[in-house]
C-alpha cells in the first residue's frame, strides 16, 4: 500500500470544450457552456437550458459502425479515454491488456437508451422495441464498451454512486494500484444528458431558470449538464519507466455516507469526508491551497458545504480559494468530480484557479472566497476535490503538485 500513484493523462468531453486543453482554456476564461436544449423537446418544462454538448461527433473518435451500436454515454467515455491515452502518450492497443483496468463512475448510465425503449413501448407496444436499445441500456455498458474498444481484459468496474461517482472511481483505482493489483487505470466518470434526469431535477424544483450561481445570495438552483472525463492514473514507477509526463500525485481520499436523507445534504457528512481525506493523505490543513467545491448552486447544498468547510478548517477557511466550475458546466452528475479532478491538477500545474462565474451578491451564509467571476493566479501545492451525492454518498480526493 506504499506505491505512489500519479496522473499522466487526461481526456475531457464537455460543453465548453473537447480535450483537456480547450476545456481548461475556456474554464479559466469563465466561458459558460449553458445553452438551450436541443436533444429533446423541453416545451413541457419550465426550464429549457442545460450544459449540452453541441460539437461532439462520435465518428471523430471511433468507426461509425461502433458509434451506431453503442449508447451516447459509452461514446463520450470512449472519446474521453482516447483523448487521455493520446495525452498520456500511451498506445492502449499495444499495451499488455492484462495490465490495464477500467473504472467508470456514473449517475444515470445509458439512460437515453431506456428512454428509447419506453418511447417505442408506449407508441407501438413491447414487440416493437428495438433489441439494440435493450442491449445498450445496462449501466455496465459504459465500462464494458470502453474495455472492448481498447481490448482490456481484466479489471472492469462501474461505480454508480451518483454525483460523487467520479471521485469514488478515482479512489478505487488509486487503492488497486497501491496494492499492486494493476499498474495503470483508465478512470473517471461519464453521464449523457437525458430527458429523465431533466424531468427529475425539474420535479425536485432544484433547477435554475437560466444560469447557475453557486454561493450567490440570489442563487436559484442547479443547471443540468453532460460530459465525460477520463484520467490515466498509474504507479509512479510505471510512469517513470516510460518517461511519462506527470500532472499530479494522488495523495489519498475519504468516503462517508450521511445516512440522513436521500436528497438533503448533511453538513456533518460533508465535514467527515474532508477530515478523512486529510487524515488518509497525511497532509496539514494549512498546506491546502485550493478546494474545488461541489458547489451546485442550490440553497441547501451551498450553505451546508460552506458550513462544513468552516467546521473543518476554522479560521483557515477564509483564506482558501474555493470555486465551483458547475457555474460554467452545469452539474454533469457522475462526470462532475472527475472533471473537477482534472481542474485541480491543471490549477496546480499552471498556478491558476478557475472562477465561480455568475457571482453578483454576497451571501452572509456563504462568506468564503469563491474566486468570483475572474480567474486568479496562485501557487498551489495541494488541492482538495469535494463531491457530495444523493443518498448521502460523499467522496473527497486530495491531489498534490508532483515533486519527484
Amino acid at each position: 500500500m506504499n506505491r505512489r500513484v500519479v496522473i499522466t493523462g487526461m481526456g475531457a468531453v464537455t460543453s465548453i470544450g473537447i480535450g483537456k486543453d480547450e476545456f481548461w482554456r475556456n474554464l479559466i476564461s469563465g466561458k459558460s457552456g449553458i445553452s438551450d436544449v436541443e436533444r429533446f423537446d423541453t416545451s413541457g418544462f419550465p426550464i429549457h437550458r442545460a450544459g449540452e454538448i453541441k460539437s461532439f461527433k462520435a465518428e471523430d473518435f471511433m468507426p461509425k459502425a461502433i458509434a451506431k451500436s453503442i449508447g451516447r454515454g459509452s461514446q463520450l467515455a470512449i472519446a474521453a479515454a482516447k483523448l487521455a491515452a493520446e495525452d498520456g502518450k500511451i498506445n492502449a492497443k499495444k499495451e499488455d491488456p492484462d495490465s490495464i483496468g477500467v473504472i467508470i463512475g456514473t449517475t444515470m448510465g445509458e439512460i437515453p437508451s431506456l428512454e428509447l425503449i419506453d418511447k417505442f413501448w408506449v407508441r407501438k407496444g413491447e414487440n416493437d422495441i428495438y433489441i439494440s436499445n435493450v442491449r445498450n441500456y445496462p449501466v455496465n455498458n459504459l465500462s464494458d464498451n470502453l474495455g472492448f474498444f481498447f481490448g482490456f481484459t481484466t479489471y472492469n468496474y462501474i461505480i454508480p454512486t451518483a454525483c460523487a461517482a467520479g471521485n469514488y472511481a478515482i479512489g478505487y483505482a488509486f487503492d488497486l494500484i497501491r496494492m499492486g493489483k494493476k499498474d495503470l487505470f483508465f478512470t473517471g466518470g461519464t453521464d449523457p444528458l437525458s430527458r429523465l434526469a431533466f424531468t427529475g431535477f425539474n420535479r425536485l424544483f432544484a433547477m435554475a431558470p437560466d444560469r447557475c450561481q453557486p454561493f450567490d445570495k440570489n442563487r436559484k438552483g442547479m443547471m443540468l449538464g453532460e460530459g465525460s472525463a477520463i484520467l490515466l492514473i498509474e504507479s509512479l514507477d510505471h510512469a517513470e519507466k516510460r518517461s511519462s509526463q506527470i500532472y499530479a500525485e494522488i495523495l489519498g481520499y475519504g468516503l462517508s455516507c450521511d445516512a440522513f436523507n436521500m436528497t438533503i445534504p448533511s453538513e456533518n457528512g460533508m465535514a467527515r469526508v474532508m477530515e478523512k481525506a486529510i487524515k488518509n493523505s497525511k497532509i496539514n490543513k494549512e498546506d491546502i491551497g485550493y478546494i474545488s467545491a461541489h458547489g451546485t448552486g442550490t440553497g441547501p447544498n451551498d450553505r451546508a458545504e460552506v458550513s462544513a468547510i468552516k467546521d473543518v478548517f476554522g479560521n483557515l477557511a477564509k483564506n482558501i480559494p474555493i470555486s465551483s466550475i458547475k457555474s460554467m458546466l452545469g452539474h454533469t452528475m457522475g462526470t462532475a468530480s472527475a472533471l473537477e479532478a482534472i481542474t485541480c491538477c491543471l490549477a496546480m500545474r499552471d498556478s491558476v484557479i478557475p472562477p465561480t462565474i455568475n457571482y453578483e451578491t454576497k451571501d452572509p451564509e456563504c462568506d468564503i472566497d469563491c474566486v468570483p467571476n475572474i480567474k486568479r493566479k496562485k501557487d498551489i501545492t495541494i488541492s482538495l476535490n469535494n463531491s457530495f451525492a444523493f443518498g448521502g454518498n460523499n467522496a473527497c480526493v486530495a491531489f498534490a503538485k508532483f515533486i519527484g
